[in-house]
């Protein structure tokens, strides 16, 4: 936290513009023996200023024509000195003026550095850090809408309301426990009881939204499945709009799984074309088909793909009473005329099964509108919603799991003291999503998970 650190802050590749950023005592120092004003009777940075002027190197000679930006903490994003060199994009540009600054004392910044170091200079809490990440990462407006939400605070300050409220039923516990013999007013079992299960309530609630807005920050994982050459890959290349997924009569032409991205009126989806499921003796294929089953435990949803004149199989029939989250399709329709009879026979009566003609289109806005009902639900989460991460909806479960543990505890009776223990680990589980309380380890994990130069 006492270096200067200096990274490149926008993407790979080229571009009109390219930032290389500076944080630290020294950011100062390093802009000034770098930078060349064009102004006559510059003598230094102005703060919250562009200034132009020209990079040269200890030698003097030209790297750039640039913007610098000085920005003197605590009023910056890191709450450190910031400097920030506005250059042409070229990758050799950035590149070189990093070097001139690592001569001049920076040191190359970790992944997500800048972050960390606005964080422990109180210029954020932590799901604020991680908002920043998902905001970089959003594939969809939607996704930029609930990385905005905790970007503003939101998750942060609803995380404050309800370790407020349990600590303020901790502190009524401590008075019955610290001052047993005097006349004070004791917290009732019932109003304990009452008061923790509304803030378990309030926090299910939140945690809940983990799952309702995982797959539009995320996007949501559909696999193709079934057996082979009943048109996975045809519906793959029908999805997509464009020939992706080799398509030929020969049986097993896919080995490996093919994965695509797609938007469904705005939902993100990974879309994977998988082996054809079947008995086979070749080690390739098997491990195609390996790889196919494991892909298909972790999906949202699972399109078994059957060839509606041959009807399903025994892999087909394996699949409908293992999986759940399964959803039949029912493809080349334009060769059958009618209903084929399977769809009333067995289990495939009480299924939800899509005529489909991969190789017309015919079905297809059909399908595509009930993945993304089964996938999303009822629609987008509104604006506003707060939508906790993986590491957060963890951290929530488990202060769930000590509240719960709590209410059993209240229940056979056992004294305050040993309640007042379940809410101090609540407690501290909710500080945990916010870093009030939380290791060097935790912060590692997320600030590691940044690109460098942010």
């Amino acid at each position: 936290m006492n270096d200067t650190i200096v990274a490149i802050a926008t993407p790979p590749g080229q571009g009109a513009i390219g930032i290389v950023r500076l944080s630290g005592p020294g950011s100062r120092g390093i802009g000034l023996g770098l930078f060349h004003p064009s102004r006559k009777g510059f003598s230094d940075f102005g703060p919250y200023r562009l200034h132009h002027g020209q990079l040269r190197d200890s030698a003097g000679n030209f790297i750039d024509d640039i913007l610098a930006a000085w920005m003197p903490g605590p009023r910056s994003f890191t709450g450190e000195d910031v400097l920030e060199f506005q250059c042409h994009g070229g990758g050799a540009i950035l590149r070189r003026v990093v070097e001139e600054c690592l001569l001049r004392g920076a040191r190359l910044a970790a992944p997500g550095e800048f972050s960390k170091r606005a964080f422990l200079n109180g210029r954020m809490d932590l799901t604020q850090a991680e908002a920043i990440m998902e905001l970089v990462g959003a594939p969809t407006g939607v996704a930029v809408g609930l990385a905005g939400s905790k970007l503003e605070g939101l998750l942060a300050q609803r995380i404050a309301e309800l370790r407020a409220s349990l600590e303020n039923l901790r502190v009524q516990l401590c008075v019955a426990v610290d001052f047993p013999e005097d006349e004070v007013e004791c917290l009732a079992p019932q109003d304990l009881q009452r008061g923790v299960s509304a803030v378990r309530e309030a926090m299910a609630e939140l945690a809940g939204n983990y799952d309702r807005g995982r797959c539009w920050r995320e996007g949501a994982l559909v696999v193709l499945a079934g057996q082979v050459n009943a048109g996975k890959s045809s519906l793959m290349n029908a999805i997509l709009g464009v020939s992706r997924a080799i398509v030929t009569d020969i049986p097993g032409t896919t080995r490996d799984y093919l994965e695509e991205s797609v938007q469904l009126d705005g939902l993100p989806v990974r879309l994977v074309d998988t082996a054809g499921l079947r008995a086979s003796q070749d080690s390739v294929e098997m491990l195609g088909i390996e790889r196919s089953r494991e892909l298909m435990s972790r999906a949202d949803l699972v399109l078994l793909v059957i060839d509606a004149e041959l009807g399903p199989g025994a892999e087909d029939l394996d699949l409908a009473g293992q999986l759940d989250n399964l959803l039949v399709v029912a493809n080349k329709m334009d060769l059958v005329a009618g209903q084929p009879g399977w769809f009333a026979e067995g289990p495939w009566k009480d299924k939800d099964i899509r005529p489909l003609s991969a190789k017309h289109g015919q079905g297809l806005p059909g399908l595509l509108g009930a993945v993304r009902s089964r996938v999303a639900g009822a629609g987008a989460p509104e604006p506003g919603t707060l939508v906790p991460n993986l590491r957060q909806h963890d951290a929530l479960t488990r202060a769930m799991q000590e509240l719960a543990l709590l209410l059993d505890d209240l229940a056979c009776g056992q004294p305050y003291d040993i309640l007042a223990v379940r809410l101090d680990a609540a407690c501290a589980l909710l500080g945990e999503i916010t870093g009030e309380i939380t290791s060097e380890d935790v912060l590692n994990a997320v600030f590691d998970g940044f690109c460098i130069g942010k």
